[in-house]
């Protein structure tokens, strides 16, 4: 599952060859994580493409964010009369992994959703 999972989110992210070793590692901490969050009557297997898709997706996104590097979005800094510009790059990822977390809703525990504190 893992080889799949790769092959969509290099197509997603564009990754390049120097970026492969890299994916593999981030496909298979993406395939751990979604594994974790599913409730204890799902497998990956019984969700069928949307575990793919949604691992393909946080993949994608999480190299997106390395190659945000450690300005993250920070497009432009000036110290004298303090500027600070931002890009929107971050904001491509951060749709990749709303878009995971929608697409597995159903099958995880919790659903995404939940009453806090809500008084009638």
């Amino acid at each position: 599952m893992t080889d799949e999972i790769i092959a969509l989110a290099r197509t997603l992210a564009g990754a390049t060859e120097a970026e492969e070793e890299l994916l593999g590692l981030l496909a298979g901490a993406a395939e751990q994580r979604l594994t974790a969050m599913l409730r204890a009557d799902v497998t990956a297997e019984t969700c069928g493409g949307a575990f793919l898709c949604a691992a393909a997706l946080l993949t994608a996104a999480d190299l997106l964010g390395t190659r945000q590097g450690a300005a993250e979005g920070v497009e432009r800094f000036t110290a004298g009369d303090i500027s600070v510009t931002r890009s929107s790059s971050g904001a491509g990822a951060e749709a990749l992994r709303r878009q995971a977390r929608e697409i597995m809703a159903p099958y995880c525990a919790g659903g995404g959703f939940a009453f806090l504190g809500v008084r009638g």
